[in-house]
């Protein structure tokens, strides 16, 4: 069954190819090749997939997304991304695609509705049975929307025998990124921010080791008459019966 799904999933990674040409495959090899003008794409606004109810999905039925040429899946705010849908028919009735969509949420909670993308609609996207098909999906996220990572959800709505289903074709993570360029004001701050802690961790480090060079050093030593003893020992002895008779000898000696 694993060796099973591998075929399937490298077949259909052979069918996801960046193309605006939506292709469907038997399970007996034989392929027919639909352009997109056939499946017949229509406007965004044909119908308010926002609105429908959730349907359960149908038995039989697997599906597969890809970024092409996009493995990072790095999406650029205010720009169109392409995700291909890669959908296997393996029940005994033929499908047809109604409409993919996306949504856009918090990674904490997907509760936390972020945006709703716009979907994308098809007039004819039939899928026969043990056959499996391509289909497109541009979307663009807001140019308002915050760099950052953001879960996107993808569904994909069919019917079967006129009975409504959806499957779940992407749900994860994608790294959200400004328009012109990969390093996001953010980024630029905390790249910044830490090269200073570094350049403080620096000049915090050398300040120590120049405090312990100076502790390391010893004390200067001071002669009295014919001994030398150190400082350090002259200033904790002062006053005491130690020091009074160095003092008595050397006068003697002057």
């Amino acid at each position: 069954m694993a060796s099973f799904n591998t075929i399937w999933i490298f077949s259909l990674a052979l069918l996801l190819i960046a193309s605006p040409v939506v292709r469907c495959q038997s399970d007996s090899g034989e392929a027919v090749e639909t352009t997109e003008s056939d499946i017949g794409i229509v406007g965004d606004d044909a119908q308010d997939f926002d609105s429908v109810g959730t349907f359960s999905a149908a038995p039989g039925i697997d599906t597969i997304s890809v970024f092409p040429k996009n493995i990072a899946k790095l999406v650029t705010a205010g720009e169109e991304t392409e995700l291909l849908v890669g959908l296997k028919n393996d029940g005994e009735s033929s499908l047809n695609v109604v409409a993919i969509k996306a949504s856009i949420h918090l990674p904490v909670d997907h509760r936390l509705l972020v945006q709703n993308l716009t979907a994308q609609v098809f007039n004819n996207g039939s899928v026969p049975a043990s056959a499996q098909a391509t289909f497109p999906y541009i979307f663009a996220v807001s140019k308002f929307l915050q760099p950052g990572s953001f879960d996107l959800v993808g569904t994909i709505i069919y019917e079967i025998d006129e009975h409504p289903y959806q499957s779940t074709f992407f749900n994860g993570t994608i790294e959200v990124v400004e328009s012109g360029g990969f390093l996001s004001i953010e980024s630029v701050f905390l790249v910044t921010l830490g090269a200073a802690l570094l350049v403080l961790l620096g000049l915090w480090i050398q300040g120590q080791v120049q405090n312990l060079s100076k502790k390391s050093k010893r004390a200067p030593k001071v002669e009295v008459g014919t001994r030398s003893i150190d400082a350090s020992t002259d200033e904790w002895l002062q006053g005491t019966a130690y020091t009074q008779s160095l003092s008595s000898k050397s006068k003697k000696k002057k």
